[in-house]
């Protein structure tokens, strides 16, 4: 029957039912392709249908079967688990009542034995009973086997504890001794390759462990005697031990043959054994598959001939909707490209008439469809004052004389607003060949021309920005060697050529790579083939003579608008921060002599009294040699030796006076490798003077090996006194007691990812320490705790360590919450590549202690002065 005849019985009579009425009004509703398609997808449906249902009930069936079998073989499980525990409770309690009686002596041994032959008798699962005592030695035995097994031969038959060794049977005697209880063992294998598992009750006497009685089971009885016949007429019932070996079952089966994959398995702990064994009831399925099942493949088959049939029909009418539905397609598609298009369209004849106008065009000008096709110039679109040059333009393009570029025009919206627009027309050309119109496609540009303006007006907003810079910027063209771009501030220093650019950028630009070979240069660009942006990228420092004036270049690759390579340079004058920085090193290099001058002022008491001491030793000694001259009472050996010891005090003076003349002496800063021992030595040297004087004692340690330093050894020297005096005046201002009036210095190295390798120097104190409002301000300048300070030692010791790339830090030692203590420190980096292996005579002859003296009457471990 045709797709579009009326079907009789889908027409709704007045007697139908609501459903029939329903079902025929969306029965017509349908187009007749849809109808057509329904009903061929019916009856497959239907056959689908039909095989699901055959399909799920061989599975319900199968899934059934399967159930009940695991039910069965579960049952039969839990039912021989019960029977066997049953069975090993009677005989343990049977097992604790013979124990019993060999621990209150109530038998003997040959009672013992008449009691195990009737105990086996009546228990075939058990092979052999045996009394042990405390030290594992067999008292008496008996065996189930038809022979009688005597004391003797029970070793060899019978596997019993034996101290030190790692069996099943010892493990159990020891945790029966233990625990006091029945235990037990591990499954194992007898002499005669039987799998075996033992009892072992204790046998306690007065408190006091007198041996085991142990009965020993055989697994394979156990399984034989304990299984019921009708379980094991359905089931395979075995024992398996906890790796899942099995060593007893109902079935002998083959050693290496696999079970098989559709046996349904359950097992059971047995209890109360409780040692690993596990009771496996298994059964198998009896149906065959569901793949197996001929009435299956018959109704498949069936069922295939039917869809098979049906989708014959359905391609022949498919063919049929093809033709149709290629029209639809084209049609709709042709549609939805046009609506999804931004752009209008409009098209006219030769006349001018508007003949079409898509979505996008009438939603851009407001005006619906029927308001524009059929109207002729003047269109309601046009501005009233743009009418005349709008015809114009017009004429030009029905002329076939417009601009391939387009046309820019303003256009009015329905509303009466305006915006801008571009045209670009084409002519329009039926199958014979001849223009029959004008297609013109509208684009509105009042958003990008807006975005143009602003960024016409950005760019001059940043080339003013440029412009008004102190700093030069300019932009050279890598290939051509050719300035793009030049602001004010080079134009004034410079002019308007390229020379400028070339002296700043000190020949990194591509006259810098004339010497390259030719794998370093691409043939095409004539560029270098490594990365350009490596080149000149951190910041330079560059004298021009011609000016008189230093300037801080820093230098960038980029890519110009047109595509060129560029490299951009900007120039700060720096000669004004130059002569700052200069003037600012001179006033620290007479702030650090005035430091010293002064530290050597506030020690000059100190001083005098050092050097009191050898020069008052001169004096006597020379006195001592004039008065005995004169008596000629002195020996020739005594006068040498007076006059040697005269030179000796002679000489410490000298080295006094020569240290505080290296100190104070004006010199110009210089860095140089330096030893931190010989640092520390020097400044304990002259430190010493002022510490004996406030009876203060000081301890230090220089590890071995340090690398060397490229410090200004005078500077660091400087920071160590200034230190070492603060914690000597803060002890001795304190008045603590002998205890705590010492000092510790410490050189050690340090490592740490951020700063690298370094050395820390610290002073440690036992003084009243700092206030944390004292801390906070420790390193300004000025700010002293001192009534008669200065203010500036310890902002210069910071400014010092800072100046060697280094760190200075202070804190108070805490014991709980007292301050027992301070601790200054500073680390200087050094190039950890770089040891002292440099003076190899100096390592030769340093001990191996690292801890050193800093005066030669001091101990190993420290100088108390």
């Amino acid at each position: 029957m045709p797709a579009d005849a009326p079907d009789s019985t889908l027409q709704s009579p007045t007697g139908a039912s609501p459903a029939q009425r329903l079902f025929g009004g969306w029965w017509r509703r349908q187009s007749p392709t849809r109808q057509d398609r329904l009903a061929t997808f019916g009856p497959l449906l239907s056959v689908l249908l039909f095989l699901a249902a055959i399909i799920s009930a061989f599975w319900y069936l199968r899934n059934e079967e399967i159930e009940r079998e695991t039910d069965s073989v579960k049952r039969d499980a839990e039912l021989t688990q019960q029977q066997i525990s049953l069975r090993l409770l009677q005989n343990q309690e049977a097992l604790v009542r013979i124990a019993r009686e060999l621990v209150t002596r109530s038998i003997d041994a040959e009672e013992f034995v008449g009691q195990a032959t009737s105990f086996l008798k009546q228990r075939p699962e058990l092979t052999s009973l045996a009394w042990l005592d405390a030290a594992r030695r067999p008292r008496a035995a008996r065996s189930a086997q038809p022979f009688d097994l005597s004391i003797d031969d029970l070793g060899p038959r019978m596997v019993l504890p034996n101290e030190g060794a790692a069996t099943a049977s010892e493990s159990a005697f020891r945790r029966a001794r233990d625990q006091r209880t029945a235990v037990y063992s591990r499954p194992f294998h007898d002499a005669f390759g039987t799998a075996v598992f033992q009892l072992q009750i204790p046998l306690v006497e007065r408190g006091g462990f007198a041996g085991v009685l142990l009965a020993e089971y055989s697994i394979a009885d156990i399984v034989r005697h304990s299984v019921p016949a009708d379980v094991a007429r359905r089931h395979v019932v075995s024992i398996v031990d906890d790796q899942q070996r099995p060593l007893a079952a109902t079935v002998t089966s083959f050693p290496d043959r696999e079970p098989p994959r559709n046996a349904i398995v359950t097992d059971a702990p047995l209890t109360p054994v409780a040692n690993g064994l596990m009771l496996r009831a298994q059964g198998y399925r009896t149906s065959i598959g569901l793949i197996s099942n001929t009435l299956f493949w018959m109704v498949v088959a069936l069922s295939g001939l039917t869809v098979w049939m049906l989708l014959g029909t359905w391609r022949h009418m498919r063919r049929r909707a093809q033709i149709q539905g290629a029209l639809v397609q084209e049609t709709n598609f042709r549609r939805a490209m046009e609506n999804s298009m931004p752009t209008g369209m409009r098209a006219m004849d030769l006349d001018g008439r508007i003949t079409y106008v898509n979505a996008a065009f009438c939603q851009m000008t407001g005006f619906p469809t029927n308001e524009l096709v059929g109207r002729l110039p003047p269109y309601p679109y046009w501005p009233p004052e743009r009418i005349e040059e709008n015809g114009r333009l017009l004429q030009q393009e029905l002329a076939g004389r417009s601009p391939a570029g387009g046309i820019e025009v303003k256009v009015m919206r329905k509303d009466g607003t305006l915006f801008d627009a571009r045209m670009y027309v084409s002519p329009l050309i039926d199958p014979k060949g001849q223009q029959t119109g004008w297609m013109t496609s509208v684009t509105n540009i009042t958003e990008a021309k807006r975005i143009r303006d602003q960024l016409s007006a950005s760019h001059e907003r940043f080339t003013t920005v440029l412009e008004g810079l102190d700093a030069s910027v300019s932009v050279l063209s890598v290939q051509q060697g050719e300035l793009l771009f030049a602001n004010r501030s080079y134009r004034l220093w410079f002019g308007g050529d390229a020379r400028g650019h070339l002296r700043l950028a000190g020949g990194m630009t591509t006259s810098g790579f004339g010497n390259l070979d030719d794998e370093a240069v691409d043939v095409l660009s004539g560029l270098p083939t490594h990365e350009l942006t490596e080149a000149g990228a951190d910041p330079r420092e560059v004298f021009v003579e011609s000016l008189q004036k230093w300037f801080d270049v820093r230098a960038r690759y980029l890519q110009w608008t047109d595509g060129r390579l560029a490299q951009m340079l900007i120039a700060t004058d720096i000669t004004a921060r130059l002569r700052a920085e200069e003037q600012a090193a001179m006033q620290a290099e007479k702030a650090q002599v005035t430091s010293r001058l002064v530290t050597m002022g506030e020690m000059a008491s100190s001083v005098a009294h050092e050097l009191n001491q050898p020069l008052t030793a001169i004096v006597n000694y020379c006195n001592g040699m004039v008065s005995r001259l004169s008596t000629d009472s002195i020996a020739r050996d005594d006068l040498v030796a007076a006059l040697q010891k005269t030179s000796r005090q002679a000489e410490r003076a000298g080295q006094i006076i020569h240290r505080i003349r290296a100190f104070v002496r004006r010199s110009e800063p210089q860095r140089q490798a330096a030893d931190a021992r010989q640092i520390v030595d020097d400044a304990v040297d002259l430190a010493g003077i002022e510490l004996r004087r406030r009876n203060v004692s000081i301890h230090t340690y220089v590890a071995q090996r340090l690398p060397m330093l490229m410090v200004d050894p005078i500077l660091i020297e400087q920071v160590l006194l200034n230190l070492l005096k603060n914690s000597a005046e803060a002890i001795d201002t304190a008045g603590l007691p002998a205890a705590r009036r010492h000092i510790e210095l410490r050189v050690v190295p340090r490592h740490t990812p951020e700063d690298g390798g370094m050395i820390e120097f610290s002073v440690t104190d036992m003084g009243p320490g700092l206030k944390n409002e004292v801390i906070a301000r420790l390193y300004e300048a000025f700010f002293s705790t001192k009534t008669d300070g200065l203010g500036i030692g310890l902002s210069l010791c910071r400014t010092i360590v800072e100046s060697h790339r280094g760190r200075m830090r202070a804190q108070n030692l805490y014991n709980g919450g007292l301050v027992v203590g301070c601790r200054f420190s500073f680390t200087l980096p050094v190039d950890v590549r770089e040891r002292i292996e440099g003076s190899p005579a100096s390592l030769a002859a340093e001990p191996e202690a690292s801890a050193s003296a800093s005066a030669p009457a001091a101990p190993a471990t420290g100088t108390a002065l």
